[in-house]
């Protein structure tokens, strides 16, 4: 239904009860409730986030994927937020989020947050995130340019978001996507995330064990020791950095994570979340 594999869900606190007007949503698990109220809501309702269960039973863990796509997840969320602290007025364009709720988590009260989203997705997310002032979704393919004209003040700064993106590109479209947001995007910045090349390979062996969010094989990868060639694609591409991950451990599962920095070996198979900044 989405174009991600959601680790978070939303759900509307509204409910349609007896005489309800056209429009009213009934929450997700609506009808296990003993007794229905008895008042009706003709506004839009509240849209909350709802933390994702965890497995049952002893000793249940989450598969490795989606342990790695919540840390990289909050790295992402960090160097948003980063970034708005030094320009609050900034836009936050989110490729391909799906029913993300970045901007619940993020919003600061000036910034805006645009979502781009193929028509399918789009009309989803309008259907349960109804747009906002601050808040709009752009139907756009991610993977093209098109969306870089919905930015409407890029001055006051601009950062896109794209976990799970760029790795399923090819080399070639990431680079185009880099040289167009250095050349349209003064002072912006990109967050994304990419597998190393052994780990790319390990993917697309076993699809199941690639921690994007979004379907489809893995395209491109992306070595730590490539991250000066990286800023050569551009003149206009001030830095590459590596940013650090939550917690400080790398996004392995269980107990080996903490070993990373000990064993630097195993960077060389954990996913790299990066921050690319345009020079004004």
């Amino acid at each position: 239904m989405t174009e991600s594999e959601l680790t978070e869900l939303t759900e509307p606190t509204g409910r349609a009860g007896p005489g309800a007007a056209p429009g009213s949503v009934a929450p997700v698990g609506a009808c296990h409730r003993a007794a229905p109220r008895t008042h009706t809501r003709t506004a839009v309702p509240e849209v909350r986030p709802v933390r994702r269960r965890a497995p049952d039973g002893p000793g249940a863990v989450d598969p490795p994927g989606v342990r790695a796509a919540g840390r990289r997840a909050r790295c992402v969320d960090a160097a948003v937020r980063a970034y708005v602290a030094r320009h609050p007025e900034a836009t936050v364009v989110a490729l391909g989020e799906g029913l993300g709720t970045g901007y619940w988590r993020l919003d600061n009260g000036r910034l805006h947050w645009l979502s781009v989203l193929s028509p399918e997705t789009a009309a989803v997310r309008r259907m349960l995130l109804p747009d906002g002032a601050r808040r709009r979704t752009v139907v756009r393919p991610a993977h093209g340019f098109g969306w870089l004209d919905a930015v409407g003040e890029p001055s006051r700064g601009v950062i896109v978001t794209a976990p799970g993106l760029l790795m399923r590109q090819a080399p070639g479209e990431v680079r185009a996507l880099l040289a167009a947001c250095a050349e349209r995007l003064p002072g912006g910045a990109l967050v994304f995330d990419a597998l190393p090349r052994r780990a790319a390979a390990v993917a697309r062996r076993y699809p199941a064990l690639s921690a994007g969010p979004l379907p489809g094989a893995v395209r491109w990868s992306l070595d730590r020791g490539q991250l000066a060639a990286l800023a050569a694609v551009h003149p206009a591409i001030a830095s590459v950095r590596e940013l650090p991950p939550p917690g400080g451990r790398l996004a392995l599962p269980g107990a080996v994570g903490g070993y990373g920095q000990r064993f630097p070996v195993l960077r060389a198979w954990t996913p790299v979340v990066c921050e690319v900044r345009f020079a004004r």
